[in-house]
C-alpha cells in the first residue's frame, strides 16, 4: 500500500464551498480525469449507470454515502454513492441519479442542485457511471430502502479531496497487476472503508477541483 499524495496539496479551501463548486463547474477547466476504466473481468454486457455525489451544505461541506446491504448481487457490503441502472424511462443520467437517489435513500430531489457531471466512469463489472455532482440544502429526511441500503452516513469534503488521505493499493491477479484506491475515514469507533469505483470517483473530483 502507498500513499496516494505524491506530492500534491489538498484542494484549495474556497473551492470547497457552494459558490467556489457552482463557479468551478461553470467554468470548468481543461483537465483529464486519473481513472476511466477498470479492468474488465466478467462477460456482463455494459450497462450505463449513473450515481449522485451529494455535497449536504453545513459549515464543513459533507459527502453523503451510502453502505450497500450484503445480499446485493454486485458490491456487496460496500460503501458507495447512490445510484444504479439508467432506466428506458430515464430522460438522461442525472435524471437516473436523482431517481436512485431518491428510491435508495428517500433523498427528495427538492433538497437537490445539480453542479454538473464528471466523466464516465467504467468498473470492472461493465457498469459505465456517470457521475453527477450536486448540493444538497439541508432539512431533509432521509428514509433508507432496507432492501438496498444498510446504512446512510457523511464525510467531510475536505478530509476526502486531501490526498494525504489517499491510499493507493495492488494486486496480482490472473496474472495482471490490478490497482485501486481508497480513503479509509475514521467516524468514532467506526471505520468506513470507501474503495473501489467510489474512491476512483472522488480522486477524479479531486483532480478537477485542483487542475
Amino acid at each position: 500500500m502507498l500513499h496516494g499524495a505524491e506530492g500534491l496539496a489538498a484542494a484549495p479551501a474556497g473551492r470547497l464551498t457552494p459558490e467556489g463548486l457552482r463557479e468551478r463547474f461553470a467554468r470548468p477547466p481543461v483537465w483529464t480525469p486519473e481513472l476511466v476504466r477498470e479492468r474488465r473481468f466478467t462477460d456482463r454486457a455494459p450497462a450505463p449507470a449513473a450515481v449522485l455525489i451529494p455535497l449536504v451544505v453545513r459549515e464543513r461541506l459533507g459527502l453523503l454515502l451510502t453502505q450497500r446491504t450484503a445480499h446485493l448481487s454486485t458490491h456487496s457490503g460496500q460503501i458507495a454513492f447512490p445510484g444504479g441502472k439508467v432506466d428506458a424511462e430515464d430522460r438522461d443520467a442525472t435524471a437516473a441519479a436523482l431517481r436512485e437517489a431518491q428510491e435508495e435513500i428517500g433523498l427528495e430531489p427538492a433538497h437537490v442542485e445539480v453542479l454538473g457531471r464528471l466523466p464516465e466512469y467504467v468498473t470492472g463489472t461493465q457498469f459505465h457511471i456517470t457521475p453527477v455532482v450536486a448540493l444538497v440544502q439541508p432539512g431533509f429526511t432521509l428514509l433508507p430502502n432496507p432492501g438496498e441500503v444498510d446504512d446512510v452516513f457523511e464525510v467531510p469534503l475536505d478530509f476526502l479531496m486531501d490526498p494525504v488521505n489517499h491510499r493507493r493499493h495492488g494486486f496480482e491477479w490472473n496474472g495482471e497487476m490490478r490497482e485501486w484506491y481508497s480513503m479509509p475515514y475514521q467516524e468514532g469507533a467506526t471505520e468506513r472503508f470507501i474503495w473501489g469505483a467510489t474512491a476512483g470517483m472522488l480522486r477524479n473530483l479531486y483532480r478537477f477541483l485542483t487542475a
